[in-house]
């Protein structure tokens, strides 16, 4: 880390906070967009998951709750 520190030491203040994250995110920008689109994705479908099963529960107490006022079962 200190040799990074070193060679850093002497650049501009534009290399360091311009070029080098533009170099980064060239090389690594689909690699990037594919992690942060994982886990959008991922987000995504536990939401999802969380108010399917919310709305399970909720119909099935509706149901339980107005047939047993009426004795159905």
């Amino acid at each position: 880390m200190a040799a990074v520190r070193n060679i850093l030491a002497g650049m501009p203040w534009w290399v360091k906070w311009v070029a080098i994250p533009v170099v980064v995110l060239v090389v690594f920008g689909s690699l990037i967009g594919t992690v942060l689109s994982l886990l959008i994705g991922l987000l995504f479908k536990v939401l999802l998951f969380a108010v399917l099963v919310g709305g399970l529960i909720y119909v099935v107490r509706k149901f339980m709750s107005s047939s047993s006022s009426r004795g159905d079962w």
